[in-house]
């Protein structure tokens, strides 16, 4: 299944999508919440209701609707760096040993068609195209061998980062470089992990005015999905909701020659293969 979150007469919906159509979840079945948090709290019974929604008539054209990041307001934002193997050679980094975790805070999430916007205080912002990881069934200690029965789904996104603070700045300010307001859009969709099958075979591009800047596949991924949540989950308990941004493949802007930053006016697309298409513009600095 396809599911988003949406924004309809300045009211927060979630829904399921069929063709080009939304089906609102709240009017198929009013017992579902109208938040795709509270949802994924409700566990594999919540889902198996979203399915008996399929034939409903309760439906909205997607091009009337603003999407939204496809989970609001997650407690964590978990994030991967380092963790393409042609990454880190583009890089000229070694291997690293253990996952390299650090995160966002969950104010940066916006949807797709949202803006990325440029902040007064750094000029070197840098896009990254991810696979992310929704938590469903959350847990603490997650051994690998279960890791992706507590997967609800999986989204596109962009770990937009101010290189200039990540590496500039008094011992690397990861957190406050990956943080700016706007800096962690994700969508267009939910895509259960049903519908994904292995997340370590996908293809995942990033395109800037429809040039292709990023290429790969998750099968370059050092550390796979169940090896992070198990790495996590050692340290925090998981949530339903949560998101797990599992790092970024070769052609960022700071590894190219000349450099390469956002612009104002610029068009930035993710494209992860059975996913789909987040695509976000990006404005002048407020």
């Amino acid at each position: 299944m396809k599911l988003v979150s949406f924004l309809q007469d300045d009211q927060m919906r979630i829904g399921l999508i069929r063709g080009d159509e939304i089906i609102d979840l709240s009017k198929a079945d009013p017992g579902l919440p109208t938040c795709m948090k509270a949802l994924l709290e409700m566990g594999p019974a919540g889902l198996e209701r979203v399915r008996a929604c399929a034939g409903a008539d309760a439906t909205l054209l997607v091009q009337n609707v603003r999407l939204l990041s496809p989970v609001r307001h997650p407690e964590k934002v978990v994030c991967v760096g380092v963790n393409y193997a042609d990454h880190a050679a583009e890089s000229g980094m070694a291997l690293p040993s253990e996952p390299v975790i650090f995160n966002k805070f969950p104010t940066t999430l916006r949807g797709h068609g949202d803006e990325i916007v440029l902040p007064p205080t750094s000029s070197e912002v840098d896009y990254e195209a991810e696979l992310v990881v929704v938590i469903g069934t959350g847990g603490k200690n997650i051994r690998k061998e279960d890791a992706l029965h507590h997967v609800a789904g999986y989204t596109c996104g962009n770990d937009v980062s101010a290189r200039d603070w990540q590496k500039g700045k008094p011992g690397g300010q990861w957190l406050l470089g990956k943080s700016f307001d706007s800096f962690g859009p994700t969508g267009p969709f939910l895509v259960t992990a049903d519908e994904i099958g292995d997340p370590g075979n996908l293809r995942i591009c990033c395109r800037l005015n429809g040039k292709v800047m990023q290429d790969s596949c998750t099968d370059q991924l050092i550390f796979p999905v169940e090896e992070l949540i198990a790495y996590v989950s050692q340290v925090a308990s998981l949530k339903p909701g949560d998101l797990l941004f599992t790092g970024t493949p070769p052609g960022v802007g700071m590894a190219r020659n000349p450099a390469v930053f956002l612009q104002p006016g610029d068009q930035v697309e993710v494209e992860i293969e059975r996913i789909g298409i987040l695509q976000n513009s990006v404005v002048g600095r407020r």
